[in-house]
């Protein structure tokens, strides 16, 4: 993306670096909470952890959980074993969630998490929709957190919190069908694309899912992409172009319009532990994530958005950190992915009307 390779090597490093265990015993302790609240809800606390470690806040780890922890909910029960041969009839089967999560857990401990992450991800891909685009999310922090785990060997933690993610994302598969690709005739980019997706009637009621019910048609932007090149520079201008946007429409819906960023950007991290023969496939799935909730929360009018100011990246997500919100935090994780002004100013955009975790 726009970030230099040395800013990469640096969230590398934070996360391979931290020696005091901060990670792994923040990821031990989420893993005795379910992945969601209500029955509906997602726990965010993973993402957000792991997060915060990549940016150099492993101290503050255990602070922020303190404030979490009333959003966190016991871990579900167990309904039936998951096997190899029945795994059809659970998917996107929400009372699973711990069947799955059981499953992944024997998967991973018996073969490589390169290995099953490239067995599942073709699998569950066409069902990223479920659970408001969050277990793709988590996959994908969970992923960069191995990935930056190597040569060394990840820890047992970090494995297991890629078996939450995959088993949350096996119980929340939700597929779109029926949506038409209307022909894009507004200009070749991301951006130009995401200015033609046309809202969804209705947009002010029904949550995540009734709105996706309510999506027709999308821009076929991308739809001709077949080579994994092209689709990793599709996929990093899709997640710039999101992140952009947001300072000017995420008052449409600040916290759900973060996903129009978050869940590409997942997919897009997730690309140097999978085949190539699934980057442009991958591309297609973001593209319609990206798209869709943009169609679902669109506001009804941009506004003008001018930062208060210039700030280095850190400086931005300590401001992300002090505001505390899972999304505030998470959407500036991409943001600083992306690593432009526009980037940092659209993360200022989101702390300044996004309300604080307190």
């Amino acid at each position: 993306m726009d970030a230099t390779a040395d800013t990469a090597a640096e969230i590398s490093a934070e996360i391979a670096a931290d020696t005091t265990g901060t990670l792994d015993e923040a990821l031990q302790r989420l893993h005795a909470s379910g992945p969601e609240r209500l029955g509906r809800l997602t726990n965010h606390a993973p993402m957000a952890v792991e997060a915060l470690a990549a940016h150099g806040h492993s101290g503050a780890v255990h602070r922020w959980l303190e404030l979490y922890a009333p959003k966190l909910e016991e871990y579900p029960s167990a309904f039936e074993s998951i096997t190899g041969d029945d795994w059809r009839e659970a998917l996107g089967d929400p009372r699973r969630a711990a069947d799955w999560i059981a499953y992944f857990g024997r998967e991973l401990g018996e073969r490589p998490w390169r290995d099953v992450l490239a067995t599942w991800w073709p699998r569950l891909l066409p069902g990223m929709y479920g659970g408001s685009t969050h277990p793709v999310i988590r996959v994908g922090h969970a992923v960069r957190t191995l990935l930056t785990s190597e040569p060394g060997g990840a820890t047992e933690p970090r494995v297991a919190e890629l078996a939450h993610g995959l088993g949350y994302w096996a119980a929340r598969h939700h597929p779109v069908t029926g949506i038409e690709l209307l022909p894009h005739t507004h200009g070749g980019t991301a951006a130009a694309a995401l200015d033609a997706v046309e809202p969804i009637p209705d947009r002010e009621s029904g949550g995540f899912p009734a709105r996706l019910g309510r999506v027709a048609g999308l821009p076929a932007w991308a739809a001709g992409v077949s080579d994994p090149d092209e689709a990793h520079r599709g996929l990093t201008e899709l997640v710039r172009a999101a992140t952009h946007r947001y300072a000017t429409h995420g008052h449409g819906e600040e916290t759900m319009l973060v996903h129009a960023a978050t869940a590409p950007n997942a997919v897009l991290r997730a690309l140097p532990a999978l085949p190539r023969t699934l980057w442009a496939p991958s591309l297609h799935a973001a593209w319609t994530a990206s798209a869709a909730v943009t169609s679902m929360y669109a506001p009804n009018a941009p506004v003008t958005y001018t930062a208060p100011g210039t700030f280095a990246p850190e400086e931005v997500f300590e401001r992300a950190l002090a505001h505390g919100d899972e999304h505030v935090i998470k959407f500036t994780d991409t943001a600083l992915d992306v690593g432009d002004e526009r980037a940092l100013a659209a993360a200022l955009r989101a702390i300044e009307i996004s309300e604080p975790l307190t």
